[in-house]
């Protein structure tokens, strides 16, 4: 159950991390350094996660290039039931690093 719940947040905010360290020159490299969870409902049927922080993925990102400095960021993912109840909420801390 927790299994399932923390992938899914994960991969809402490892999604965003990715689209934006794709294909970036100088290559940067991304981690998961810290996660933490809330759970307020049980999981039961379709639950979705989202994390709508793309834009502060980007910003942190760049600010690693331009620093050539480790960067860390923290996103929230929401998980909503099919009646719109928030079930659990992630927050995960994501470290960026341009590869030598």
């Amino acid at each position: 159950y927790f299994a399932c719940l923390a992938m899914a947040g994960e991969l809402s905010t490892g999604l965003l991390a990715m689209m934006n360290v794709y294909g970036r020159k100088p290559a940067v490299s991304m981690l998961v350094v810290k996660l933490e969870a809330q759970y307020f409902k049980k999981a039961i049927g379709v639950t979705t996660f989202t994390c709508d922080q793309g834009k502060a993925f980007s910003t942190i990102i760049n600010e690693a290039i331009q620093t050539k400095e480790p960067k860390e960021f923290t996103a929230v993912s929401n998980g909503v039931n099919e009646a719109g109840e928030l079930v659990a909420t992630f927050t995960i801390t994501w470290s960026f690093k341009v590869k030598s």
